[in-house]
């Protein structure tokens, strides 16, 4: 299969921005250094602070399935408990 792509939508609650930003910022260098992981970077809409974007590349689906059920990623989901107002998770290939 060739590289997976993941854009990954995290929508925080508004009184819970920064904790939520925080716990985002601590998942790059764990992830970066990861197996299969060609790029992982963190955006946060302009217009919509509580919106946070992630725009991932990884070698493989199955490299990607491992990081998410890292123990760092478990962490992060057990601070943010009820901060989070939605998550969505699109896998994506370019094709151009």
């Amino acid at each position: 299969m060739s590289k997976l792509t993941i854009v990954a939508n995290v929508h925080a609650n508004a009184d819970k921005i920064d904790l939520v930003k925080t716990e985002l910022l601590k998942l790059l260098p764990i992830t970066r250094a990861e197996e299969g992981c060609i790029s992982y970077d963190l955006h946060q809409d302009n217009e919509d602070p509580v919106h946070f974007t992630f725009y991932e590349n990884w070698e493989s689906r199955a490299l990607w399935q491992t990081h998410m059920n890292a123990a760092h990623l478990a962490a992060y989901m057990v601070a943010t408990d009820g901060a989070v107002a939605e998550f969505t998770v699109n896998e994506m290939t370019q094709i151009a």
